[in-house]
């Protein structure tokens, strides 16, 4: 992926999460379970704070992270929220836990990308190039 496709899917993220949030907080209300509603919520605090870090990392290349990073990185957040936060919807919606077995997925995937954000500015050879 090339910075301006990251930086689009982490606003887009950060659209539908926002979105995801009011339904949640005004739709699903008297809908679901406090432990399903609970959930939800988890889901759309994921998928907003990897949708800002997509958009920290485009911010970051290249004066302090390597533009061959970018897309590893970019890649293992989008990953990560669609199947995290993604699982965590389709199980508050349906209530079918066995899409709770695949959540940590994401979330290994989330931990990657978060290890190679911190490897890539370690390892960027000029690090002030402004």
């Amino acid at each position: 992926m090339q910075e301006r496709h990251i930086a689009a899917c982490g606003a887009l993220n950060m659209l539908i999460a926002i979105a995801c949030g009011a339904f949640g907080a005004h739709a699903l209300k008297n809908l679901l379970s406090p432990d399903m509603l609970a959930i939800w919520h988890t889901a759309v605090q994921y998928q907003m704070a990897h949708a800002l870090g997509m958009l920290l990392i485009v911010a970051l290349t290249p004066r302090l992270l390597p533009t061959t990073a970018l897309s590893k990185i970019g890649t293992a957040f989008l990953f990560g929220i669609v199947v995290f936060s993604g699982s965590l919807y389709v199980l508050a919606l349906t209530g079918v836990r066995w899409f709770g077995a695949i959540t940590p997925i994401g979330g290994v995937s989330f931990l990657v990308g978060w290890g190679l954000l911190g490897w890539g500015i370690l390892k960027q050879k000029n690090p002030n190039k402004y």
